[in-house]
């Protein structure tokens, strides 16, 4: 008990950090790239001017216009009136930033404008990456037994064989990571993007939770959006939740695998051992003391199969 207590709390330390990394991302990249963007915008706005000013505007003159207003669009700012409203560095946009980016996701709306906050993207992202697959490892650990393999022995118990039940296992949790991350959020994107069509909203979603993050559509970038701070948050909340359930996904797909004898077949690796208590400890090994280990032998010994797991399944 001791034990999967200090789980737990090591997995709320873990995400309690990525929130705090998230933060101190959020604010240096605002440090260092907000000055960038208003000095651009600024520059824009004295074009324009510029622009408007000239009584005659010859060719080399509008070809200058132009390519310095699409280099500016490629920064996220525009010279259209009101769309240049709201910053891409505020520390909402900052921090929805740095969440893309060690992610990997990246929709790319927003890049860095300076060559310090380049070279601070690379550095930033080679600690937050693996730091952020150790978080959703360790939430998929804890998730695993509540949601895969509990579920499975429950089938199992009510009568089913072990490859039906594990099939219809994998059905039930594909129809409701499909409705809970793809269905629900389409809609209410598409309620908020006045934009987007519902099949905008599935398309962000399959995109963002595949780590594609083409960009094409990208929440809170309309002008004057009503509470685009929270929005931006909720969309965080929503893009780790769902990368979470989609490696739940795979990690359940790959041990069904191994049930039904696929990847025998197809001769991959199977997946790793595990059962319901090598689940609930943490990923991170503080050692345990002989007496321990001896213990825990000894019961696996005397009681070989006590625990449901997928790698304990019959496979014949």
């Amino acid at each position: 008990m001791a034990l999967v207590g200090r789980s737990w709390l090591l997995l709320v330390g873990f995400i309690l950090f990525y929130v705090i990394y998230l933060l101190f991302g959020a604010l240096i990249f605002s440090t260092i790239e907000r000055p960038m963007e208003d000095k651009l915008r600024h520059d824009m706005e004295v074009l324009k001017k510029e622009f408007l000013n000239q009584s005659c505007v010859s060719a080399a003159s509008l070809e200058n216009f132009l390519f310095k207003v699409l280099a500016a669009n490629k920064y996220g700012v525009f010279l259209i009136r009101n769309a240049s409203a709201t910053s891409n560095w505020d520390l909402a946009s900052s921090m929805f930033f740095a969440n893309t980016l060690v992610t990997t996701v990246g929709y790319g709306q927003s890049t860095p404008l300076s060559d310090t906050g380049k070279a601070f993207s690379i550095f930033y992202a080679l600690l937050g990456v693996p730091f952020t697959m150790l978080v959703l490892t360790a939430c998929v650990q804890r998730l695993l037994y509540p949601l895969v393999l509990a579920p499975v022995s429950l089938l199992q118990r009510s009568g089913l064989e072990p490859r039906p039940a594990t099939a219809v296992h994998f059905v039930l949790l594909l129809f409701l990571v499909v409705l809970c991350f793809f269905v629900v959020p389409a809609a209410i994107f598409t309620k908020l993007e006045e934009s987007w069509s519902f099949l905008d909203g599935v398309y962000f979603c399959f995109i963002s939770l595949c780590t594609i993050g083409l960009g094409d559509f990208v929440p809170g970038m309309q002008p004057e959006q009503k509470y685009r701070t929270l929005y931006l948050g909720a969309v965080m909340v929503y893009l780790f939740l769902g990368l979470m359930m989609m490696y739940l996904l795979l990690r359940t797909f790959h041990k069904m695998s191994d049930v039904h004898g696929l990847t025998t077949m197809l001769q991959l690796p199977r997946c790793e051992d595990s059962d319901p208590d090598e689940d609930r400890e943490p990923i991170v090994d503080h050692g345990e003391s002989p007496q321990r280990q001896t213990e825990k032998g000894a019961s696996n010994h005397l009681e070989p199969g006590s625990q449901v797991s997928y790698n304990t399944i019959n496979r014949g």
